[in-house]
């Protein structure tokens, strides 16, 4: 096991986060970013009220986007599996 093969397997890791967590990431963003504009507009400064739309917008991204980021997350580790030989040598 050399040291480039350990970088890219971290580089891969955490590429593979960054492609499972941006969907939810970026739909939770965008709704924060209209609840926070809906409430500066009618100047309700209720710090609870963007929990609900978000959670809700999350859930409902999982839902979407959940069987995608299973088959990134099990092409991964069956290639981390793969490569099981090459990193126990």
């Amino acid at each position: 096991m050399t040291e480039g093969f350990i970088v890219s397997l971290g580089r891969e890791a955490l590429l593979t986060v960054l492609k499972v967590a941006g969907p939810m990431l970026g739909i939770g963003l965008i709704v924060g970013l209209f609840i926070s504009i809906l409430q500066a507009t009618t100047q309700i400064q209720e710090q609870t009220l963007s929990f609900v739309p978000k959670i809700l917008a999350i859930l409902g991204a999982m839902l979407i986007f959940g069987p995608w980021m299973l088959r990134t997350m099990i092409d991964f580790v069956q290639r981390l599996y793969g490569q099981i030989g090459f990193i126990i040598r």
